[in-house]
């Protein structure tokens, strides 16, 4: 074959104007034009002549160009092709409708490299036994649907045929190997226990790497490897291996179409004498089922994954849950050769310790009845991590809800508290309606702290952290803590004499100690002590315990112990998801530890949970210490600042006013109106910016939301300080701050006053970015 057979680029026809046809047209229409000027015909005749001549011309070089079209159009579909199979990893071949190989791959060079390449046919002959019959059932489908496909078994494996039609009559081959795998849909190589598939005529289909190793070498048939046949399942068989003979313990499980699978267990009858000895030490979980759900016998592993110590009286429901659907009709089906044969996820009916495990049952026939086999896999691990995986997309979406839903309420709160101090600017505490509008004025503030409660969670509100003295906060709390426990319940608080400042946010310290004394208190029910112990510590290497990793160095803990019920092991790992609760309804909402748990970690520490049931319940608080250093060094420059100069007055400057929501808007002008500012109002930063085109105008701050349609705050800004570099700007958000991405005010000179805000909040922000 020519040299095109090394090449990707398909032999495409590409179907031209015949030249005979062309050049005759041309002469024709060449000879119209000339002919007439060679006699003296009449002009209307050597006119129409001249025409038709013309008309021919036009039309052969209108053929011209078409073929050229379609050529170059060929050109670039030839380009497409090649660059998608020359990088393919798969074997790939364009063929003519004879089955002639075109082109092939790089892939396909180097897997039929010992091949004959004249033919697809005689390359796959390497493989399949009859191609030509395959190639032709495929391609003739291809033909009608315009692609088909087909998974051949082999002596060597699974192999995939697959064949698109292309224009021009050319088809696209590809030849894929396909891995076995078993039918609970992991991959056999991954078994330990040496394992081969065997087909319906004896042939060895597939060997795992267990089995590769235990044989040293490969074998196609099961009469190269058992001396004797056919093969007695349960019993001990003897093996041919490069080494020689193996006597091993076999286990056949049977399968659809024919095929079954063989484990193989070396059996040494020195060690372990007997067969039933030898299942006992096998070093996978299994057990012996009856249809009905009896466990007939399971060996050593299987009693420890399970945490029985009898063998009388086992029904597999009574052992494991969860399985969707009544574990009869699966036992049932499988005993019935109904089932998928794929494997199901369980969890363990043990009170000790929460455990998953993966059963992969199979139907089997021991002494003339039929029996089920199930191999048990630990997947606690799996679990959990998929566990992980949906807490921290749950914690996300739910996140994500509480952003978007504390956006809208610190907006609404904005409006009704700023309108709520404009009119107590207009009544005084002897007017009727003072007492209504503090009201008014107070539950806003709870609605605002209840936003901020739902933003812990999701570790979005914003904090504002302080250097503290954990003795001193729970000092300051004694007094309420002990009006929370009641008189059923004692408090007790210890400290460490040697303890280091912490830095954090006081008001979420005290609110996470609070919830933790409150859900103490709750565990006790007829009484009983609280301790609660600060100690500083030192980890001289990383703490691991929970899934996560303390770092070394320096921490405060705040333990908080109590004497009550405790927490079950399997609701351990549950405690602090948001909206879970032990609580009764209408008790709890599932919202305090959770709580908790996001403030801690937005602070950088650490929350851990101990518990043992009918004992009590300890939570272990981790803090880092406070390091001085940069931080105090700032801190000192506003005490050297003369206090002696006075402050500027408010009302000395210009405040351009950009705010999408038209009540908050409302507010905050005239807030500042009434403070003496000249206030300047947009509702988007497009209209913000039209306003700033005037050169003339001048302004001194710019207040503006920071998401809004259109345009946001921060990028809006940044344009605008293109041309007016000096000018100080305050941005305010329902959104916490360091929440926003990307667009995080990263602006110089710039200050955030988040939502819902006071007039006297709004008012000397403005005024201390002014002056």
């Amino acid at each position: 074959m020519s040299g095109r057979q090394n090449s990707s680029v398909p032999m495409l026809r590409v179907y031209q104007p015949e030249h005979v046809r062309l050049a005759a047209t041309l002469a024709f229409s060449i000879g119209l034009m000339v002919v007439p000027t060679l006699f003296s015909w009449p002009e209307w005749v050597m006119r129409g002549l001249l025409a038709v001549g013309l008309t021919l011309l036009a039309v052969a070089l209108l053929m011209v160009f078409q073929a050229r079209l379609r050529v170059n159009a060929r050109a670039m579909a030839v380009e497409l092709l090649t660059g998608f199979i020359e990088k393919d990893a798969t074997p790939s071949f364009v063929t003519d409708d004879d089955g002639g190989i075109h082109a092939c791959n790089q892939a396909a060079q180097t897997r039929f490299q010992e091949a004959e390449r004249d033919t697809l046919a005689g390359t796959l002959r390497s493989v399949l036994a009859n191609p030509s019959a395959v190639l032709f059932r495929l391609q003739s489908r291809a033909r009608f649907e315009g692609a088909a496909r087909e998974d051949i078994v082999t002596r060597r494996g699974h192999v995939r045929l697959a064949v698109h039609q292309m224009n021009g009559g050319s088809f696209l081959w590809r030849v894929e190997d396909v891995v076995e795998r078993q039918g609970g849909g992991r991959s056999a190589e991954a078994v330990p226990i040496p394992m081969i598939t065997v087909g319906r005529t004896g042939a060895v289909l597939f060997m795992n790497e267990a089995s590769r190793k235990l044989i040293g070498e490969r074998v196609k048939s099961t009469d190269r490897l058992f001396p004797t046949l056919p093969v007695s399942s349960g019993e001990v068989n003897t093996i041919s291996t490069k080494t020689g003979p193996v006597d091993v313990l076999v286990t056949e499980l049977n399968r659809t179409q024919g095929r079954s699978e063989l484990y193989l267990m070396e059996f040494n009858s020195s060690e372990v004498p007997g067969q039933q000895a030898s299942f006992e030490h096998m070093p996978v979980p299994l057990i012996k089922l009856a249809p009905s759900g009896d466990i007939l016998s399971l060996n050593k592993m299987a009693m420890a994954m399970l945490g029985v110590d009898s063998r009388e009286n086992l029904k597999l429901s009574q052992m494991m849950e969860g399985l969707g659907r009544p574990m009869s009709d699966w036992l049932r089906d499988t005993a019935d050769g109904l089932a998928s044969n794929k494997s199901e996820f369980l969890r363990l009916s043990r009170p000790d310790k929460e455990v998953f495990v993966q059963v992969t049952l199979t139907r089997a026939v021991e002494e003339g009845a039929t029996i089920l086999i199930a191999v048990l896999n630990d997947a606690t691990e799996l679990k959990t991590l998929e566990a992980q995986f949906v807490q921290s997309q749950k914690m996300q979406a739910i996140g994500q809800l509480a952003g978007g839903v504390a956006h809208d309420f610190n907006n609404l709160l904005t409006a009704i508290s700023g309108h709520c101090d404009l009119l107590l600017l207009r009544h005084d505490q002897g007017d009727q309606d003072f007492g209504d509008l503090i009201q008014i004025h107070e539950n806003a503030n709870r609605a605002a702290a209840l936003v901020s409660q739902l933003l812990a969670f999701s570790r979005k509100q914003t904090l504002l952290p302080e250097v503290l003295d954990v003795r001193d906060t729970l000092s300051d709390l004694t007094h309420l803590l002990n009006r929370l426990v009641g008189e059923k319940v004692t408090l007790t608080l210890s400290h460490d004499p040697v303890m280091r400042s912490i830095r954090a946010d006081k008001r979420q310290l005290e609110q996470v100690l609070m919830n933790l004394v409150v859900n103490a208190r709750d565990a006790m029910p007829n009484g009983g002590e609280i301790r609660v112990r600060t100690e500083a510590v030192t980890l001289d290497k990383p703490l691991k315990r929970d899934r996560a990793s303390v770092p070394e160095g320096n921490w405060v803990t705040v333990k908080v112990s109590d004497e009550g019920v405790g927490i079950s092991p399997d609701k351990m790992q549950k405690v602090f998801e948001p909206f879970y609760t032990t609580k009764r309804t209408g008790e709890g909402t599932g919202l305090g530890l959770s709580t908790a748990y996001g403030i801690i970690k937005q602070t950088g520490g650490y929350i851990f949970v101990d518990s043992v049931i009918d004992k009590g319940t300890t939570f272990t608080l981790f803090f880092p210490v406070y390091q001085e250093g940069a931080d105090e060094a700032e801190a000192e420059v506003p005490v050297e600042t003369p206090k002696a100069v006075p402050a500027p007055q408010h009302g000395e400057g210009v405040v351009l006013l950009v705010e999408d929501e038209a009540p908050v808007r409302a507010f905050a002008s005239r807030a500042l109106r009434m403070r003496g500012y000249t206030v300047l109002e947009a509702e988007s930063a497009e209209d913000a910016l039209r306003t700033l085109e005037d050169p003339g105008l001048t302004v001194d701050v710019f207040v503006t939301d920071v998401v809004m349609p259109g345009m946001d705050g921060p990028s809006w800004v940044r344009e605008a300080l293109k041309t007016r570099p000096d000018t100080r700007v305050v941005f305010v958000s329902g959104y916490a701050e360091g929440a926003f991405g990307e667009s995080e005010p990263d602006v110089p000179n710039s200050v955030f006053l988040p939502k819902p805000f006071s007039l006297n909040q709004l008012t000397e922000t403005v005024h201390a970015q002014l002056h």
